[in-house]
């Protein structure tokens, strides 16, 4: 007898439909064989399952059972196809009947109890069942918020094998998982760091909220322990909420990777994220025989913070140019290519020298010149012409640590951004970008015309400091969010001149 049941599996961090068959038939001798390009952990799955029937009650077929997984060219992996292979068989089998009205997928682990466990990627699924239009999505209990997030499918949370086999011979009623979307956002968005924490360091505060406003990659230089890490971490606290879209593409990756914490069904801050200096290539854009995602694609949406810039490998560096200007990478291999989302804001530092106090009053370098120039070199002038704004952090002096009253909150620095972000909506529209960071040269031309005098300003700076094409595109999009957060329609001089500021640090340094 002939069974069949519609599942997924991941590529990258899309699901794609699987059907799976199970056809038991007499034979002399039993046997199973799974078929149909599946990985080490699928193909051991007939072994969970075996076991699994058996301690549920019901009986192995003691016949010649074929597993085809459809289509046969794709490449399966993961273990979410143990429930299904287990109902194939107790349908094929005749141990049970799938009397409930309905086109249901279902995907889930069993243990040898016939108990479900939790797999990865369940968000991606449960869209790919919402755009296929089942009539509902069967997932282990532990997964069924995640998935109920999805709107137009019903997701039925399943407990055990048991369970299933009850829901789909209709003999069981199972409510369908549902999720408070703002509760969750509203528990899962507190968070304990604000800028009120950070002593001093006004113009390091005023380049990330331009950072902030306008989606600008900032690069901060100074000496240790003058807080550019502290800046960092808070960066994410004056950017706006997730929208519910931005939210669902940035969980749908942490799906996939598994990362999800336990009752996080939903990302619902920004993401964080800080990879160690001896990161690899893969480890930061993506990669692997099998294309998953880096550093930069579970940043998405949030702030990638690449702490001791110059401790990175170059090359490691280098493979950062495409996504920073595209907002995606393109892992491509032998037998197909995949495409991750990697819209993030870049935010760097780094120490001016080796010993890290050449631009320190109190403290003595003894860095050579070669020693420096050697240090610096490890970062390229065509990264450095992708960030936006270079910030100098210098040393907090004692009376701002101890006597200085508090600077402003995020909460204040956000209220800018919100403003400043609402005129770049009202500007763009729909159909383009959301921050003036992501302006086309087309669009910079349209929505950054300057008055003869800014204009000037802008052109005697590029030619004392050499700044490329890009860097002068970089100047004006920076500008044009300065006069957002200034409310002003045009970009003035003064907005010109601080964003050419903000580009003489790596200059200076680099020279």
């Amino acid at each position: 007898m002939l069974a069949k049941f519609a599942s997924f599996t991941l590529v990258g961090i899309e699901a794609v439909t699987v059907e799976v068959e199970v056809d038991i038939s007499s034979s002399s001798m039993p046997k199973t064989v799974l078929v149909g390009l599946a990985e080490a952990a699928v193909r051991e799955s007939t072994h969970r399952v075996e076991r699994a029937l058996v301690n549920s009650g019901y009986r192995r077929p003691i016949d010649r059972i074929i597993i085809n997984l459809a289509p046969a060219d794709l490449k399966k992996e993961a273990s979410g196809f143990d429930l299904p292979i287990a109902l194939g068989m107790l349908v094929g089998s005749g141990q049970a009947a799938m009397e409930r009205p309905g086109r249901y997928a279902v995907v889930g682990e069993l243990a040898l109890t016939g108990e479900t466990r939790p797999i990865k990627g369940v968000l991606a699924m449960a869209l790919a069942a919402a755009h296929e239009k089942f009539d509902g999505l069967l997932v282990p209990e532990a997964n069924a918020s995640e998935a109920a997030v999805v709107e137009g499918i019903p997701v039925f949370p399943i407990g055990s094998l048991a369970e299933a086999v009850g829901f789909l011979s209709g003999q069981l009623d199972i409510d369908p998982r549902s999720v408070d979307l703002e509760e969750v956002f509203r528990r899962l968005t507190r968070g304990e760091e604000d800028f009120v924490d950070v002593k001093g360091q006004d113009y390091a505060k005023r380049a990330l909220v331009i950072a902030a406003a306008g989606g600008h990659n900032v690069l901060m230089i100074g000496p240790p322990g003058t807080g550019k890490t502290l800046l960092a971490k808070r960066l994410g606290t004056i950017m706006p909420s997730l929208t519910p879209t931005e939210s669902l593409e940035t969980t749908r990756i942490y799906s996939a990777m598994g990362l999800l914490r336990p009752g996080e069904p939903l990302m619902a801050v920004r993401p964080f994220r800080s990879p160690h200096h001896s990161v690899s290539d893969a480890g930061l854009v993506g990669g692997g025989s099998t294309p998953q995602p880096g550093e930069i694609s579970l940043a998405h949406k949030g702030v990638l913070f690449l702490d001791e810039l110059p401790e990175f490998n170059r090359k490691t560096l280098e493979v950062l140019r495409q996504p920073l200007e595209e907002g995606h990478v393109t892992i491509s291999r032998a037998l197909r290519s995949t495409t991750f989302p990697a819209d993030f804001v870049l935010v760097a530092a780094m120490n001016p020298c080796p010993c890290g106090y050449r631009s320190d009053p109190r403290r003595a370098c003894n860095c050579t010149p070669p020693q420096v120039e050697k240090y610096l070199s490890k970062i390229s002038g065509p990264l450095l012409d992708r960030i936006d704004l270079h910030v100098e952090v210098p040393a907090v002096p004692f009376t701002q640590l101890t006597e200085a009253p508090p600077g402003p909150t995020s909460a204040e620095f956000l209220n800018q951004v919100l403003k400043a972000r609402t005129r770049q909506a009202q500007r763009f529209g729909n159909k383009g970008p959301v921050v003036n960071g992501r302006m086309t040269p087309r669009q910079v031309r349209k929505f950054c015309p300057l008055r003869p005098e800014a204009l000037s300003l802008l052109k005697a700076a590029m030619e004392e400091l050499g700044l490329s094409a890009r860097a002068h595109d970089k100047v004006l999009r920076v500008a044009r969010t300065m006069a957002d957060l200034e409310e002003s329609e045009i970009i003035l001089p003064q907005h010109i001149a601080e964003a050419v500021g903000y580009r003489s640090l790596d200059r200076s340094v680099w020279a």
